[in-house]
């Protein structure tokens, strides 16, 4: 694939803490890293977001009396899924996972650092109307089509694709570069959120 100079690829949340030894581990999520790699060099813009909560943040199960990780609470902009404490800000889980190797990256984009609100998706928090300027940002360099891989699929990449189409941008989700956490039924929902927004699934090994 030869990328077009408006075409981005959007890394998720490829951290320590959602890779295996990590406090809210993803299955198998370090295996596509190299993937992300080899694709990082078919694209001349690529961007990284990167979770990034203080102490006792919203979405941390700690937080919240007698409540139990991968429960889901009511918070005021609605439900939540409650998480093992996870992507500490400046801590190693924090971190980018060391194999990553993208040093043409442009932008590192942190979110979920206010401690009252969660933020899965690249654009908005979970309230879905705070924005965390990437769209603003994207327009003013012009880059209109993102390709979408990382961590996890059936989170933060559902939700940043999402709400990028909602945003007027072109986005691809990159199946085979992506992981799922796999709560109940939350890879059958993205799947289906997916094709009713109209957002492609494609193969990263077939963009190469």
């Amino acid at each position: 694939m030869t990328s077009l100079p408006t075409d981005a690829l959007l890394v998720i949340d490829m951290q320590n803490d959602f890779c295996p030894g990590g406090s809210l581990a993803v299955e198998q999520g370090d295996a596509i890293v190299p993937l992300i790699n080899k694709l990082g060099g078919q694209f001349e813009h690529v961007i990284l977001t990167q979770d990034w909560h203080p102490q006792s943040h919203i979405s941390f199960a700690s937080a919240h009396a007698d409540k139990q990780p991968y429960t889901v609470t009511e918070v005021a902009y609605g439900p939540q899924t409650l998480w093992p404490d996870h992507c500490l800000q400046g801590s190693h889980g924090a971190a980018l996972h060391p194999a990553l190797d993208l040093p043409h990256a442009e932008l590192l984009l942190r979110k979920g650092f206010r401690r009252e609100i969660d933020s899965y998706s690249a654009f908005l928090e979970n309230d879905h109307s705070t924005p965390t300027g990437l769209a603003g940002y994207l327009r003013e360099r012009g880059l209109k089509r993102l390709f979408l891989c990382g961590l996890a699929y059936d989170f933060c990449v559902r939700f940043s694709a999402i709400d990028g189409t909602a945003l007027g941008f072109e986005c691809v989700v990159i199946e085979d570069a992506s992981r799922a956490v796999g709560l109940p039924g939350s890879v059958d929902a993205t799947n289906q959120a997916l094709a009713d927004a109209g957002i492609r699934r494609d193969l990263g090994s077939q963009l190469l």
